[in-house]
């Protein structure tokens, strides 16, 4: 793949409406919002229209690509508690197809401000549901951890995406978020799936990334992406420049893997999306 660039790939026919998609783990540093960076870029690549939502807050969805503080407008806090409408939180990026609704620090207080609300859990839903045709994705970069804005994403979503660092503990923590993605499933959004787990950090050096490896996919059979991330240092250094590691350095074996999850991605769904359901 080459660099990316406005011409490289033309649009795709627009889908029925937009797949919202959870990246979702309450682990944290287990390369959730890279995944998330960098899922969506490489399907931008691919012609796709992404919308990205940083619902984490700690906003570095937004630093990694180079989002300015004073150039975030509103946010997912203004979004998510009915402040701000879609299109009025909706900023563009660098990448060519790729728009960003920025995350921020208010977000840490926006569970206890959703307590009291009627349909807590519905806000995130009911704040998208008018604009899923603009998009083919919307990803949402979720929190790491299973809190009320975590659930707000899963409730909004068609599937959810996990990504897992290959280390010891990671299918302990990860049975945790099972348990609540089928909680939520069955008393909130039916429509709810499980897309699949992606193995990330993967160090084909240790051992022990592909013991844990082998024992997820025992584990998850199918729902386990073929494509694995590595551990690499271009996309560690990528967000410190303001970039996804596809704009850093497009030919690293990071970024080659995001692009090889990406096509994974549109093979398991589908050239276009079609509704299984709708918005409660």
């Amino acid at each position: 793949m080459g660099p990316i660039t406005a011409e490289a790939t033309p649009e795709r026919a627009p889908a029925a409406r937009g797949r919202v998609v959870a990246i979702a783990n309450q682990k944290g540093g287990v390369g959730k919002t890279t995944t998330a960076i960098n899922l969506g870029t490489a399907l931008a690549a691919e012609g796709h229209r992404v919308l990205l939502i940083d619902l984490d807050p700690q906003g570095n969805a937004s630093t990694g690509f180079g989002i300015a503080r004073n150039a975030r407008r509103a946010t997912s806090y203004e979004l998510i508690l009915g402040e701000a409408l879609l299109p009025d939180a909706i900023v563009a990026t660098a990448v060519p197809r790729l728009s960003l609704i920025a995350g921020c620090e208010d977000l840490s207080g926006a569970e206890v401000e959703l307590m009291s609300r009627e349909r807590r859990e519905f806000q995130l839903a009911e704040a998208l549901r008018n604009g899923l045709r603009d998009w083919d994705e919307i990803l949402i970069d979720c929190p790491p951890s299973l809190s009320l804005l975590t659930i707000n994403a899963l409730v909004a979503a068609d599937a959810a995406l996990v990504p897992m660092q290959c280390e010891f503990y990671a299918l302990e923590g990860l049975s945790q978020l099972m348990r609540t993605i089928e909680r939520v499933r069955r008393a909130l959004n039916p429509r709810l799936e499980l897309q699949g787990v992606v193995l990330t950090m993967y160090d084909s050096r240790n051992n022990l990334s592909e013991s844990v490896a082998l024992d997820v996919r025992e584990h998850f059979g199918s729902k386990v992406f073929d494509t694995v991330i590595p551990r690499n240092v271009r996309v560690s250094e990528a967000p410190s420049h303001g970039q996804p590691v596809l704009l850093y350095d497009h030919r690293c074996a990071g970024a080659q893997a995001y692009v090889a999850l990406a096509a994974e991605l549109i093979r398991r769904t589908g050239p276009a999306f079609a509704p299984a359901g709708v918005l409660r």
